[in-house]
């Protein structure tokens, strides 16, 4: 039977990635079965063959590296995934437990060459669900590799020359933290320890007991980096301590406790499968969000002046203001991180020299770094940033002494009621624009391209509002910043009319 004719298989498409829930709970049945997750296979061995067009002869196996996090599920979804790739004469890298940007580099590393990657994740989302990431040698699959992918997931589909395919295992994520102790050493250079270049330095890492914790010991600690009073470094996709997600404050305050409480000079996050992270400094400032975009952001524009940064739409107004004083530009683009480096990839394309792609959420990817959201990869150039800033009596926190933070913000997110969610979104925007344009000291800012982007004056203060559909969920998300004290608080009673007038939404949190 085509899996075309299962509805629920286009369902787990999450942009250009796949997810669903591997795990039954009381509350949810799971999505991602044994059968679907056979036909994602052959969907996968199509897309290679006819779109990416990878030669298929006796002389040339199609190689393909398989990974994943601490998720419970992520062995059941390795075993079915190996079992029929190779029935078809596909050869199999296991690379095991592994990160996201591992398992792009084994498309890239010369004792790999593997033509496709395929990642094993759901990212931070709760332990029951699980996905797949999917890499060739040209980057991360788009959202339309996807919805190719799942159309034509259907065994009859592919026919390969080899009969059988084979299994070698290999450490890829031990060579990938080779690759990354390398590249520190290179970069810090220092003349009188170049082995061991952080020394003396007390660096913390919080791995959320996903993939990260290798940072810690097969990283940080080969470069004499004290790491004690490092956390949930033990994969367990459980995730009993919190959310493995540096964008969640549960998470951002532990990695905070972390660093005070043994009076280390940096904490390290990591999300489950590494390819978004953040920061502490010693003083426990969180080096996340806006604050992350201006550290890397600084960094980048110092060795390429005039560069632009590529960020999604929920940015400060301040970390414009930041980046255009340090020389460089900002391209305020829409949410989605691949949104994000397909902006930053097409501006270089135009001339328009382009360093960072980075979301709030964590993710970031460098030019320099084939575009790839690498969490790891991020810190370590920070680490070599703040190497050189110690030779200055200076920290990575003096990079952004010059970024004013905003005195409030929040966040609201209303439920869709509609079943035909982009629809009802959609509709509420537009009569939100035209509220805003009728209230005093609110304005529509025109230079935005997602949304609705208000920046508030007057009795509300400077500041700036943000009403977006939501990039996965049912959802319109609103965010509020402002220089004043009291003026959100009397922005949300303000704003209250208009959505509880709204039938489609759910105001209630308002």
């Amino acid at each position: 039977m085509s899996a075309v004719s299962d509805s629920g298989l286009a369902s787990l498409q999450n942009g250009s990635d796949i997810r669903g829930i591997a795990l039954q709970t009381s509350d949810n049945q799971v999505t991602l079965t044994d059968e679907r997750i056979e036909r994602i296979a052959y969907g996968l061995a199509v897309w290679l063959k006819e779109v990416k067009q990878l030669p298929v002869d006796q002389a040339h196996a199609i190689k393909v590296a398989i990974g994943y996090d601490s998720r419970l599920s992520a062995q059941r979804i390795q075993t079915i995934l190996i079992e029929n790739l190779t029935k078809i004469g596909i050869d199999i890298i296991d690379a095991g437990l592994a990160t996201t940007p591992a398992m792009f580099m084994s498309t890239q590393y010369e004792e790999y060459q593997c033509d496709a990657a395929i990642m094993i994740t759901a990212s931070h989302l709760p332990y029951e669900y699980n996905g797949l990431k999917f890499f060739t040698k040209d980057g991360g699959a788009e959202h339309e590799d996807i919805a190719y992918i799942l159309k034509n997931a259907a065994p009859h589909d592919i026919t390969l020359e080899k009969s059988t395919g084979i299994v070698i295992k290999k450490s890829l994520l031990s060579d990938y933290a080779v690759d990354l102790v390398a590249k520190i050493q290179k970069w810090i250079n220092d003349p009188t320890n170049y082995k061991q270049p952080l020394t003396g330095r007390h660096i913390v890492v919080d791995a959320g007991n996903g993939a990260g914790g290798f940072f810690a010991t097969e990283v940080l600690e080969k470069l004499g980096a004290n790491i004690k009073g490092s956390q949930f470094l033990e994969p367990d996709g459980n995730f009993p301590n919190h959310i493995p997600n540096p964008d969640n404050k549960e998470a951002m305050q532990s990695i905070q406790t972390a660093v005070l409480k043994n009076k280390a000079d940096l904490g390290i996050i990591f999300d489950t499968d590494v390819d978004r992270s953040a920061l502490v400094d010693h003083e426990g400032v969180m080096l996340n969000r806006n604050n992350l975009i201006a550290v890397i952001a600084a960094i980048l524009i110092k060795e390429n002046p005039g560069t632009t940064i590529v960020t999604n739409s929920t940015t400060s107004e301040h970390l414009k203001t930041f980046i255009e004083a340090l020389g460089g530009k900002q391209s305020r683009y829409l949410t989605g991180y691949r949104n994000v480096i397909n902006q930053a990839i097409q501006l270089n394309k135009k001339g328009i020299p382009t360093s960072l792609a980075i979301e709030t959420s964590g993710h970031a990817a460098l030019k320099e770094n084939f575009f790839l959201d690498d969490g790891a990869y991020l810190v370590a150039r920070i680490l070599m940033a703040d190497a050189l800033l110690q030779k200055e009596n200076k920290t990575i926190i003096d990079l952004i002494e010059e970024l004013k933070q905003p005195l409030e913000t929040d966040e609201v997110r209303f439920r869709i009621l509609s079943e035909s969610v982009h629809e009802a979104g959609t509709n509420v925007l537009k009569q939100f624009k035209e509220f805003i344009q009728k209230t005093p000291d609110l304005t529509v800012e025109p230079n935005n391209l997602e949304g609705v982007r208000v920046n508030t004056s007057g009795k509300y203060g400077t500041g700036w509002l943000l009403l977006r559909l939501s990039l996965h969920e049912p959802l319109l998300v609103l965010n509020l910043e402002s220089d004043q004290i009291g003026a959100i608080k009397e922005l949300r009673q303000d704003l209250r009319a208009f959505f509880a007038g709204q039938t489609d939404l759910d105001a209630s949190r308002l």
